[in-house]
């Protein structure tokens, strides 16, 4: 019998690196390690460790039960302040989840939960913040977006010199303009919805988004479970400005070969050409 390694797909974006992997009712485990973010946390591969802020989506154990080894493996390692952020719904469940686990093990290992809501903002670090934004899934389930905070010199303050500025500040004077740039935005599990509106998702420089189901005869799965269709995936990708587009959460009942070919039936040249899968081998980095 050959065992095939478990292994992250990669995917560069030249300051940061999506590293992950996503097969629906198995795992999805998403990381950005140049971010300090992980997206979900599926069974917490080795990896998942250092990274001290994990975003939860939904309770699904196949995006949520690491979350348990997340925190026992790094207070094992010494490793401190690990933070799991997640919808405010969940709280007490995932309160219960570690005390009672601390039964089971003999200690409930040190965490720290933060909820949020659809809109509201985690912070990072200094200008490097993560925004829930509410998703089509199950009640209280949220995505979001990690956004990179610039603020820049407004135009009319240019020609001051560095004093002059500092006395502008000291009068209260709003001296810089404040803008976002969406670096990386994740969809968890969702049904079609439209989140090119939410500018945050529209114009992130990387889109993970689902696509769970590509046969004809899925289409009720799809609506059952609240996952999205490859049939609905251009309506959903409408408007999308994203550099890359990444396919999360596909099911193993389908071979990417063919998924591959019904996404040139299904979606416009020039929307395909920013399309990739997360699970695509070439996203696979070889062992040498």
């Amino acid at each position: 019998m050959k065992i095939q390694p478990y292994r992250l797909s990669q995917i560069p974006m030249g300051d940061f690196t999506i590293v992950g992997y996503s097969v629906a009712g198995e795992e999805s485990v998403i990381l950005v390690p140049e971010l300090d973010v992980c997206f979900d946390i599926g069974k917490c591969p080795r990896e998942a460790l250092t990274v001290n802020h994990v975003l939860l989506t939904h309770g699904h154990a196949d995006h949520s039960v690491g979350l348990l080894y997340y925190f026992a493996q790094r207070d094992f390692q010494g490793i401190r302040d690990g933070v799991l952020i997640a919808p405010e719904n969940m709280l007490d469940a995932l309160e219960d989840l570690l005390h009672t686990w601390g039964r089971v093990d003999g200690k409930t290992p040190p965490y720290r939960l933060e909820g949020l809501s659809d809109g509201e903002d985690y912070e990072i670090r200094r200008n490097l913040l993560a925004r829930a934004f509410k998703t089509k899934h199950v009640p209280g389930s949220l995505g979001y977006a990690v956004i990179d905070v610039r603020y820049k010199l407004r135009e009319e303050f240019t020609g001051l010199s560095q004093q002059e500025i500092v006395e502008q500040k000291k009068k209260g004077v709003e001296i810089t303009n404040r803008t976002e740039v969406p670096l990386v935005a994740y969809l968890g599990d969702t049904a079609k919805a439209n989140y090119s509106d939410l500018p945050y998702v529209r114009d992130a420089r990387a889109l993970l988004i689902e696509c769970t189901f590509f046969d004809d005869e899925h289409d009720s799965r799809a609506l059952a479970g609240r996952h999205i269709h490859v049939d609905s995936l251009a309506e959903v990708l409408e408007g999308m400005n994203n550099e890359k587009i990444i396919l999360t959460h596909v099911t193993r009942r389908t071979n990417l070969a063919q998924a591959r070919k019904l996404l040139k039936q299904k979606l416009p040249a020039d929307l395909l050409k920013r399309v990739t899968f997360l699970m695509s081998r070439k996203h696979i980095e070889d062992e040498t």
